[in-house]
């Protein structure tokens, strides 16, 4: 992530980036018309990005790093990854800002940010999008993948801090619309919810099996056992580790299964598909097995109406029958 592309074509034609055109970037002028590492006051941390106002956050985006996470409110595995995100943002007190966006509600910023499925996390640097991961991944990966956007934003002199407006803490109106509560978690949900934030994995995996045994058709508990195996096969490697293990071991199918995991958590979903679909032919009849059952989970993970679903779908029906 040593530089940003050159030119936010990922943005373009869904969201209006007229204003930008002709704008300088930092660097090259007034960097949007304040000093580089000037604080900027905004009444709050966390936004709610919609397809009418993300302009604003773009603009955003030419002082302080802006971090997108495109989520849906069904997902459990959503709800732990802004736990994390809230915790990240708070903890870095105004070095980047973070917008939430509802993917169900915002077709074009989904179309804008080619979301596959949610989550998806995204940074802008400058007015341009720089994807970062997919998936919830655990908390230290998400702060080493920040602490790389904040690079990426200090070497283009993106160094704006926020400054919350105190003001815009007060209590509204006690008239004034308030949103209504959402509906509660089913009791085994909110178990492995709970799990997840304290990053007990194992907790939460037996929390979705046990959802699963009562209702074999609870698709958010599938796929939310899919999501948290992920994290738990991933907690506590680092990525060159699980990166060369697999460079040095070719033929390991243990390996490969741990990069093609790793592959997938960054959003690299065709490479962790052709990963494992081109090692399958190679292995005996249990590494076939191990194999496919870790394709099926990348199917839940991913979406099966997802059309990188469906050729890896097919491509495997083809070397099995």
């Amino acid at each position: 992530m040593s530089q940003l592309p050159p030119n936010p074509t990922n943005l373009r034609g869904a969201v209006d980036l007229s204003g930008l055109v002709n704008r300088p970037q930092p660097g090259e002028g007034d960097a949007g018309g304040a000093a580089q590492g000037e604080p900027v006051e905004l009444p709050s941390l966390f936004f709610q990005g919609t397809d009418a106002n993300f302009n604003d956050f773009i603009d955003l985006s030419m002082r302080i790093p802006v971090v997108v996470a495109l989520t849906a409110p069904w997902a459990d595995p959503d709800r732990a990854l802004a736990t994390v995100l809230d915790r990240v943002t708070n903890d870095l007190a105004g070095r980047i800002v973070l917008v939430q966006v509802d993917v169900d509600a915002n077709p074009q910023l989904v179309q804008a940010f080619q979301a596959q499925s949610a989550p998806a996390v995204a940074g802008i640097v400058a007015g341009r999008p720089v994807q970062l991961f997919t998936g919830a991944l655990p908390e230290d990966q998400v702060r080493d993948v920040v602490a790389q956007l904040l690079e990426l934003a200090a070497q283009n002199g993106v160094t704006g801090t926020a400054q919350v407006d105190a003001a815009a803490g007060e209590t509204p109106d006690a008239d004034a619309d308030e949103p209504a509560p959402e509906p509660p978690l089913p009791p085994l949900h909110a178990e492995a919810y709970d799990a997840i934030d304290r990053g007990d994995y194992p907790a939460a995996i037996t929390a979705y099996k046990t959802a699963i045994a009562q209702d074999p058709r609870d698709q958010m508990a599938i796929a939310g056992l899919a999501q948290v195996s992920l994290l738990s096969r991933l907690a506590g490697r680092t990525l060159d580790e699980i990166r060369n293990a697999a460079a040095t071991a070719p033929d390991d199918s243990d390996a490969q299964l741990a990069v093609a995991d790793l592959d997938l958590s960054g959003g690299h979903v065709d490479d962790a598909f052709d990963r494992l679909l081109t090692l399958f032919p190679t292995l005996d009849a249990e590494g076939k097995e191990a194999v496919r059952a870790r394709i099926l989970e990348y199917f839940e993970i991913v979406g099966v109406e997802d059309p990188r679903v469906g050729k890896a779908r097919a491509r495997l029906a083809s070397l099995l029958y």
